[in-house]
């Protein structure tokens, strides 16, 4: 038992959580297009989860509980579904990955000349 545990409410896994992440599955893919569902496997630390991805890359993952409630939300939607230990993430996912740190490290760098060039006035 850790430290704070004890103040953490409990639940049973894959239990209460369920109902809002399907609403909000099924909200983010109807708002994109070329969507597949890329199921990942219960760890010691998280649920099993299901990661959709847009056919941008674009990516949102979030518990389901197990497998087959994976498969039973992805197929309710007619996508594609694959397991990620078996054919791993698409490589528009890491391509928008790297997209977005270029974009942030680019922003950092414009934000810092902004204010080395407000300083200097």
């Amino acid at each position: 038992m850790g430290l704070l545990d004890r103040f953490r409410p409990r639940r049973a896994p894959g239990r209460a959580k369920a109902p809002d992440a399907e609403s909000y599955l099924r909200e983010w893919t109807a708002a994109r297009t070329g969507v597949e569902a890329f199921v990942e496997p219960r760890t010691t630390v998280t649920e099993t989860t299901v990661v959709f991805v847009a056919h941008d890359g674009e990516w949102t993952r979030r518990r389901v509980g197990s497998p087959k409630r994976a498969t039973k939300l992805a197929r309710s939607m007619r996508m594609p579904i694959y397991d990620v230990q078996l054919v791993g993430y698409p490589q528009r996912m890491r391509d928008h990955d790297a997209r977005g740190r270029v974009e942030r490290k680019r922003a950092r760098q414009d934000e810092m000349l902004r204010q080395l060039r407000d300083k200097d006035r």
